[in-house]
């Protein structure tokens, strides 16, 4: 067998470069094949993509091997090729094609003398080559596919898997002392020896009982192909790499390969690593060599990709990957390997995670007797009221504690802590402490003298055996006792490791705490209770499953503030969904209004009491003269409900007009009237016989659009006179003023003016749905009606009245009213209670007095304006719709066809939750995003939605 190829023979590896020109000519003259060549990159090889002459269908890849590579190794590539193809059958692999005279397998004379070459299949799709964000299932799919091609070569035996190439993470720690010495930059050199250093510590405990195997080793991003259209990766190529070495590596330097695209970060690895696991299972050792193995691949592509450059400046493609090469190494390295080991572990079996670090003998410091521990979380009263963005909020909280009689204050570890924590962040914020936050009523002598005491820099440090105790935050001349009435933080760590950072994202916490160990028995305190979390598991065990939640893996929200929601683990998500929080969340006003009442009174609206009678007056005040009479319910679908009955019994008819794709409820004649697809895939065809619908008024997606859409007007009108004509006058019309089911359209111009004319003609009643637009929402209107100049019937109107309490209004003039008697008498016992009167006197007067219809009018249009020069640089941007701060981004594939974008847009919504941002989608079609946040909403954050929209449509999702 001719000698296999030894990297550390030939640490410079020129790639081939063969010109387009001599490639055809020795494609036609060795195989037969008249054929166009286009380069594809590659750092080591050269490769071409052929077409047949004339046509655009590609017939296969040209792949001219390095020469410094024997026939037995590139014959190894092909017969592990076709391995994996007889296990694996439904995955795309690229074999060796035939031409008129036999397998395209061949060595060329070549200008640049002996050449292998050979054409393999061309496989159809695109790689995931690039920066872009690779979300949770495509990472998994990543993974599996590495386990898939590993198990399938588990017993792939060959003479030339022995070969030593640098890409064999058993030798990576070779190769990079081979080129260490020649990378000029001082900062990489210092970078990588120290990364190296540390994780070769972790390799040299288990490196020998790690198995081995034949395996691919390369499936990474570059490697992996999806099919046109798909999300997916089905396909495996480029098997240049095939080799014996360790099992583990083959996952390794798949895992390795997701960490510098966008958003990427060491936690962004763990489905691939579950995936590759369920296929081929872990062994502990493996485990634990994983993450120092991606340590070290990621040092292995920096200094190799580098040296490349420097010897083959023209090689574009080892050039364009510095920086993705770069990311990698800082992304593995940015957490410590023990504490990413410790994850890992975790991530595949919960069960065998090791005990947090023990504490041996004494407290290093005895708190009093009187310790009280502050909760500082996310659900704590500290936190109430915006307090958690006041820097001096906690230590005021714990000064107060002290003053109320506590010996000492504690803020435990590994408890969220939400004070300080950052708002509109793209990744989870480090909430999680490291150690205990302390303060003190008196002095406190220093406990264990069996160790070393230092101090320095306002901190103090306490060293015995394998323990370490820093105590910071003291001032200068603290060196004998701890402080008192000072904040003090107290963290625990091993000897030899650096200290933790001082908090750390939830996702890693408890890995962190295995390593580092717990401070509490250091303080001579009880442990914290550990931070599981089952509530969503339960609420599936108790919750009908259709009342569904927002996102397949939803974040626990406890707590908002404004146009923030916050999250069990204290980070901070902007909501640009919720129009149920109208003028905030948690508004003071709103809430002190709640509680003054509910000390006063609440009780069944029946009774005599002065509230219920000025909201009433206050509503009444915003509308129109003549609709001068209010009804109290509890919600949009009961205010629907309640309008539709007051117009049957006012007219003494049932039929009713509704439009098309329109929703209005959940009650019996709410959803009667509701034909939105989206929210019954039936609708349509299971509409009562007194329901009659009308074209959905969409000037973007209806049947008439742009400036045709004028003809929506006229066509209602003829269904409602062929209605009367036919002895079935209806009773009223109902309709959204905006078209809010569809993302925010506004109705074209007179629209409503025609149709209100034409049901009122024939005796029947104007029904405006201002569930969702109503008080202030469209900026420039306080309500949906006056932008089409009319003033209907009956108003339904609930959400944004209530702040998120549940209040729902009627409107109508008194001679309406008055003959629902005719039906019986109307009571809601609950629908205008003194608290829900006492709320929505509330709200209106912050939405007044605070200006929030101003700021839907000045924020909306900044947003709008924004969210439309999108589209000059997206396409599947197909419209924006809206006006104020009820807005709609229209998702399609295609601007001309329309077709909806709606795995897309689940998918975007997703993606924007990863950056901090809540969205959902509405819609017939789910493609549609509904922009509707807190009317308090800044500008500042509503560029950080269309800068993280930007982003994700740039980036991928």
């Amino acid at each position: 067998m001719p000698e296999l190829f030894n990297y550390f023979d030939h640490v410079e590896l020129p790639t081939p470069t063969l010109g387009v020109d001599e490639v055809e000519r020795l494609c036609t003259l060795a195989f037969g094949i008249d054929v166009v060549a286009t380069a594809l990159g590659s750092q080591q090889d050269q490769n071409f993509r052929l077409f047949p002459r004339d046509s655009d269908v590609p017939f296969g890849v040209l792949k001219l091997s390095n020469p410094v590579f024997s026939e037995t190794e590139i014959r190894m590539q092909d017969e592990a090729t076709n391995a994996v193809a007889m296990v694996e059958p439904s995955l795309r692999v690229p074999r060796v094609l035939s031409g008129p005279r036999g397998a395209l397998w061949a060595w060329w004379d070549s200008s640049q003398g002996r050449i292998h070459a050979r054409v393999l299949e061309n496989i159809s799709g695109h790689t995931l080559t690039g920066s872009r964000y690779l979300p949770p299932t495509v990472i998994e799919r990543l993974g599996d596919l590495a386990g898939r091609v590993s198990a399938a070569l588990g017993s792939f035996e060959h003479p030339a898997s022995s070969r030593t190439l640098q890409w064999d993470l058993r030798h990576a720690r070779r190769v990079i002392d081979a080129l260490l010495p020649d990378e000029p930059d001082a900062e990489v050199r210092a970078a990588i020896d120290q990364a190296v250093s540390e994780a070769s510590g972790a390799l040299d405990r288990v490196e020998s009982r790690l198995p081995l195997q034949a395996g691919h080793f390369d499936i990474t991003d570059d490697n992996v192909l999806r099919g046109e259209g798909e999300l997916l990766p089905d396909a495996v190529i480029d098997f240049g790499d095939v080799m014996r070495s360790w099992r583990v590596a083959e996952i390794a330097v798949t895992a390795s390969c997701v960490l510098h695209h966008d958003g990427a970060d060491p936690m962004s690895v763990i489905p691939a690593v579950r995936a590759f696991h369920a296929r081929c299972p872990l062994t502990d050792d493996e485990i634990t060599a994983l993450w120092p193995l991606i340590i070290v691949r990621g040092a292995t592509l920096v200094l190799s990709g580098r040296a490349q450059v420097r010897l083959d400046d023209a090689n574009d493609y080892a050039a364009e990957a510095l920086d993705r090469e770069r990311r990698i190494f800082d992304a593995a390295t940015s957490v410590p390997a023990s504490v990413m080991t410790a994850a890992i572990r975790r991530a595949l079996d919960p069960d065998s995670s090791a005990p947090t670090r023990a504490w041996e003998g004494a407290p290093v410091v005895t708190l009093p007797a009187e310790t009280v521990v502050l909760d500082a979380g996310t659900v704590s009263p500290v936190n109430d009221r915006g307090a958690w963005l006041d820097p001096e909020a906690l230590d005021r909280a714990a000064l107060s504690t002290l003053d109320a009689g506590a010996g000492a204050v504690v803020v435990p570890a590994w408890h969220a802590l939400l004070s300080g924590a950052p708002l509109r962040t793209p990744t989870a914020p480090a909430t999680i402490p490291t150690g205990t936050t302390l303060w003190l009523a008196e002095p406190l002598a220093l406990g264990r003298d069996d160790g070393e005491w230092t101090g320095g820099a306002g901190t103090l440090t306490w060293r015995c055996g394998d323990e370490v105790v820093t105590i910071s935050g003291l001032p200068e001349g603290s060196d004998a006792a701890l402080p008192a009435r000072t904040r003090l933080f107290v963290q625990r760590h091993a000897a030899g490791d650096e200290p933790p950072p001082p908090r750390v994202t939830a996702d890693l916490a408890e890995a962190w705490r295995e390593v580092v160990g717990d401070v509490s028995d250091a303080l001579g305190m009880a442990p914290p209770l550990p931070r599981g979390d089952d509530i969503l598991a339960r609420r599936h065990g108790v919750l009908a499953e259709v009342q569904e939640h927002y996102y397949d893996t939803p974040p626990r929200i406890e707590r908002g503030w404004r146009e923030y929601l916050i999250d069990l683990d204290g980070r901070v998500y902007l909501d640009m969904v919720n129009n149920v929080a109208s003028v905030g969340h948690a508004h003071p006003r709103v809430a002190d209004a709640a509680t003054r009442q509910l000390n006063l009174l609440n009780t069944n609206s029946r009774f005599h009491y002065r509230v219920i009678t000025e909201y009433a007056e206050r509503i009444a005040q915003t509308l129109p003269a003549e609709l001068d009479t209010v009804f109290f319910v509890n919600s949009g679908s009961e205010a629907a409900d309640l309008a539709l009955r007051l117009a049957m019994a006012s007219t003494g008819r049932t039929d009713i007009v509704a439009m098309r794709e329109a929703y209005h409820g959940w009650t019996f004649a709410s959803d009667a009237v509701s034909t939105s697809i989206a929210d019954n895939p039936n609708a349509l065809a299971t509409r009562p016989e007194w329901v009659h619908t009308v074209a959905a008024a969409n000037p973007y997606r209806g049947i008439h659009r742009g400036d045709d859409a004028e003809r929506y007007g006229p066509e209602a009108v003829a269904v409602i006179d062929h209605l009367a004509a036919s002895g079935h006058a209806p009773a009223g019309l109902i309709c959204e003023t905006f078209f809010g089911n569809a993302g925010g359209v506004a109705l074209p111009p007179g629209y409503l003016a025609q149709v209100y004319e034409a049901i009122r003609r024939h005796g029947g009643l104007a029904i405006a749905d201002e569930v969702q637009v109503g008080f202030g929402r469209l900026g420039e209107w306080f309500w949906g009606f006056e932008q089409q100049r009319v003033v209907p019937d009956i108003v339904a109107v609930a959400k944004s009245i209530g702040a998120g309490h549940p209040i729902g209004a009627v409107i109508t003039r008194r001679e309406i009213a008055d003959r629902y008697r005719t039906q019986g008498y109307f009571f809601s016992s609950t629908g205008g209670s003194p608290v829900s009167a006492a709320i929505g006197l509330a709200v209106l007067d912050v939405i007044e007095q605070e200006g929030l219809q101003q700021n839907a009018r000045v924020v909306g249009a900044h947003l709008k304006r924004r969210l439309e020069r999108l589209a000059e640089s997206h396409p599947i941007v197909g419209a924006v719709h809206g006006a104020g701060l009820y807005l709609g981004v229209e998702f399609v594939r295609d601007r001309i066809t329309l077709e909806p974008a709606t795995d897309e847009t689940a998918a975007i919504c997703d993606r924007l939750l990863t950056l901090g941002v809540i969205m959902q989608p509405t819609g017939d079609y789910l493609n549609v995003l509904k922009i509707k946040p807190p009317l308090c909403v800044s500008l500042e954050s509503v560029d950080y939605f269309v800068d993280s929209l930007d982003r994700v449509l740039t980036m991928g999702w």
